[in-house]
């Protein structure tokens, strides 16, 4: 008779809330996944990124653009479709056109499922947001998704049919690039990877 390896107990969102508040944590499948301090290129893309997009859709007076979404930066998501803690996902980005969500809610997690969000992909993370978060990402109904790879200088552009997940667009390099969803603005990406010789984080 074959020995029985015993399985790993399911994770819980009690196991994340127990992770010290410095980490970034997400849950999915019952396994419990922690992330590394992201690189300082990682870190600077994701800064410029969002002040970019927040100037230009996230402010009810926006600056240079039209305006109309919520955008925050790595909010935690919970998607479940029975028990939403079953599920908790944090994005690098993530927005909301503000029809389906005027305001933020007053809670530490959502439970709407964005209409867009935004992977900055780094060596140790681009296998996981990739496949698995990608995969939940499209059954929960999001819309758009970027990957963006500050190392690469290029983003790459998904919309989600209903069934699978089309490529849409590939940028790579410095120049001006109109992005869907938010295709009425033009943005300068060479801002995005503006830091150089930036070294990785312990």
């Amino acid at each position: 008779m074959e020995a029985v390896t015993p399985s790993r107990p399911r994770a819980t969102y009690r196991d994340l809330l127990a992770l010290p508040e410095h980490v970034t944590a997400e849950l999915i499948d019952g396994e419990l996944f922690v992330m590394p301090r992201p690189r300082v290129r990682h870190a600077a893309a994701l800064s410029t990124m969002t002040a970019d997009v927040s100037a230009a859709f996230g402010r009810r007076r926006p600056r240079a653009g039209p305006g109309g979404w919520v955008i925050l930066a790595e909010p935690e998501l919970h998607l479940g479709q029975s028990d939403p803690t079953e599920l908790a996902l944090v994005p690098d980005m993530a927005g909301w056109r503000r029809e389906r969500m005027p305001e933020p809610p007053e809670t530490a997690a959502i439970e709407l499922a964005p209409d867009w969000i935004c992977e900055v992909l780094s060596p140790s993370t681009e296998g996981h947001d990739r496949i698995r978060k990608m995969d939940w990402y499209g059954r929960s109904r999001v819309r758009w998704a970027w990957l963006v790879n500050p190392e690469q200088r290029s983003i790459e552009v998904y919309e989600h049919d209903g069934k699978n997940w089309v490529f849409h667009l590939g940028a790579v390099g410095n120049a001006p690039v109109k992005l869907q969803p938010f295709e009425a603005v033009e943005f300068d990406v060479s801002e995005w990877w503006a830091v150089e010789g930036a070294a990785a984080a312990p």
